[in-house]
């Protein structure tokens, strides 16, 4: 399809030269551009809503496709998803994108719960679908009809996981959030200081009725335990994302647990850059390349100037999140200052695609 923006040509070509004179000013890399531009790329955590006509060329750019992953939310009775918006989205372009469906445990109590929720499923798989993702409203939102938050352990929820074993299906999990999600908003410079500031619905900190951060990952493990032959991609880095350490320590624990990178650069760069590298070479058949980008409003209701502002963006934003994991030199990511990882072609084939390949497969 022709796009009718000039301008995606001339984003092309600076991307091209940005990304070619970092390369040429670093011989320590470890990969060249053309190599790095080749390689096929999954991002298998993004929530482009809506369509864009700028989207195929820019992903061509890249080489990459991705995955849209629904989220439900729960508002008082009912329940909002897009996954309906997702699946326009995938038949405009079934060649750029995968499909997640998406589940929650509200009406847990009612006796057809479990049926509804198959039921549902299995019309997602049916219509393009093949991962599925829960969210935090596991441990986080939803509620039974005692005040208690269901958590992702609950055996009630067993017959879906078996399901899903059956199917040969991937879970996409975003149990729990980032350990600050519980403490006081204190340093600005903190990479999720601005989520919790813009959303404090989601700040933890502010709702003490709210499971701990400890039981809500305790909940978790005891899940992926549970459940050895249910293929896990834990979201965000495992909600642990700024103390890699322990990461490694779940990916030890559990052969059927993967981990994907969306939204927790910033605390990666955090970390000492030389631990950073060690774990994603030792963890490399593990890790998956994910951002959580997206947008949230149909392009009709945006400018030419909007849409050329966005695009403009979301490329700075995937060749910042590119040169950290590809070149070796000074860095800042989501204001830390660190180093770029330098990560070999042979890691970077397997987090950018080969890991979700072999996941993914049915």
């Amino acid at each position: 399809m022709r796009s009718k923006f000039s301008y995606n040509l001339i984003v092309r070509l600076v991307g091209i030269v940005v990304l070619f004179v970092f390369w040429k000013c670093n011989q320590s890399d470890s990969i060249s551009y053309k190599t790095f531009e080749q390689l096929p790329k999954i991002d298998i955590h993004s929530h482009y809503k809506y369509s864009r006509e700028y989207l195929p060329e820019f992903l061509n750019k890249w080489n990459m496709k991705t995955v849209l992953v629904d989220v439900a939310f729960e508002n008082e009775d009912s329940l909002i998803r897009n996954f309906d918006n997702y699946l326009d989205h995938y038949k405009e372009f079934p060649q750029y994108f995968f499909l997640c469906t998406t589940f929650t445990a509200a009406g847990i109590e009612n006796p057809n719960f479990i049926n509804k929720t198959i039921e549902q499923l299995q019309k997602d798989l049916s219509r393009g679908a093949t991962m599925v993702k829960v969210w935090k409203n596991f441990g986080m939102v939803t509620q039974d009809s005692f005040g208690n938050y269901i958590m992702i352990n609950d055996e009630r929820l067993n017959p879906i996981w078996d399901f899903l074993v059956e199917k040969n299906i991937p879970v996409i999990a975003h149990i729990g959030d980032p350990e600050q999600a519980w403490r006081p908003l204190k340093d600005p410079n903190n990479p999720h200081f601005n989520y919790y500031k813009n959303n404090p619905e989601y700040h933890a900190y502010n709702f003490p009725n709210i499971p701990s951060y400890e039981e809500i990952i305790q909940a978790r493990d005891q899940w992926v335990q549970k459940n050895p032959n249910l293929k896990i991609i834990a979201a965000h880095l495992a909600s642990m994302a700024n103390n890699i350490s322990e990461v490694a320590l779940r990916l030890d624990n559990y052969p059927n647990l993967s981990v994907e990178l969306g939204a927790r650069f910033g605390d990666l760069a955090m970390q000492d850059s030389k631990t950073v590298n060690a774990f994603f070479e030792r963890y490399q058949n593990r890790i998956l390349f994910g951002t959580d980008f997206g947008n949230s409003k149909p392009d009709t209701l945006l400018s030419k100037e909007n849409l050329e502002t966005e695009l403009n963006n979301l490329d700075k934003e995937y060749q910042l999140l590119f040169n950290y994991l590809v070149m070796s030199d000074s860095i800042v990511v989501r204001n830390q200052k660190t180093k770029g990882l330098g990560l070999s072609e042979n890691v970077l084939a397997k987090i950018f695609s080969e890991n979700f390949f072999r996941i993914h497969k049915n």
